[in-house]
């Protein structure tokens, strides 16, 4: 990659100053431009929600041969970056209990099963002691992405015009405009211990994976990318 891209890698430990905060889970594209708007990063220190970064915090100069992303915030501004889940209680409502199924909230409840294992059910806003309890409640968590945006994680299959061909390690981003410029595929056997990177412009969809306009000889003839090179 040139001077004027990033390497960003899905897995990349994130830190804030001299602060680790978490691992980069997987970023966000705005799919019609193809710029890339947000890292989602998954925090250190016990705090469980993923956050939502940014692409205007990460220091493009930062080195990231070394699985480090680097970003120009506090660790206090970064606790204040939007959650990146959302985590939903299906409704539900026990017999006998005078409420009609869209006027009762559940909230999950453990409770100890007569045979000692951790069961679930769920207890209505409002309602005392143990008549509140309701089986069967679902908890929901989902990821929450801008609207109209994309999401794209390390893993995704990607798919040549004749067939899968690997799958998403990272992206690579202009510095300047933070356009998408090539997709990494992982390192498999078909380039030993190389990466390789696809031109944005060969990639026709994201929606379902990564498809490309390319087959599977083209993609092998593209010119591979050192592990070690520096982003």
């Amino acid at each position: 990659m040139t001077s004027d891209t990033t390497q960003l890698t899905i897995g990349s430990d994130v830190w804030c100053n001299d602060r680790f905060e978490g691992k980069l889970q997987r970023v966000v594209v705005e799919p019609i431009d193809r710029v890339l708007t947000h890292l989602v990063v998954l925090p250190d220190h016990g705090r469980e929600t993923e956050r939502l970064v940014p692409i205007d915090l990460v220091d493009p100069t930062a080195s990231e041969a070394a699985g480090v992303i680097r970003l120009s915030c506090s660790d206090t501004e970064f606790d204040t970056f939007e959650d990146a889940q959302e985590t939903q209680f299906l409704p539900g409502a026990a017999d006998g209990l005078g409420y009609a199924q869209e006027q009762m909230l559940s909230w999950p409840y453990y409770g100890i099963r007569m045979g000692g294992g951790m069961g679930i059910a769920a207890v209505g806003s409002g309602l005392g002691r143990n008549e509140g309890l309701v089986a069967g409640s679902q908890m929901i968590t989902r990821d929450r992405v801008p609207v109209g945006e994309v999401q794209v994680r390390r893993g995704q299959h990607v798919h040549a015009e004749d067939g899968d061909i690997g799958r998403v390690q990272g992206l690579v981003v202009d510095r300047a405009d933070h356009h998408v410029t090539h997709v990494l595929l992982d390192e498999g056997h078909l380039w030993g211990h190389k990466r390789v990177a696809i031109p944005i412009g060969s990639v026709s969809d994201v929606d379902d994976g990564v498809r490309l306009n390319l087959s599977k000889d083209e993609v092998r003839d593209l010119p591979p990318i050192d592990l070690d090179e520096q982003g």
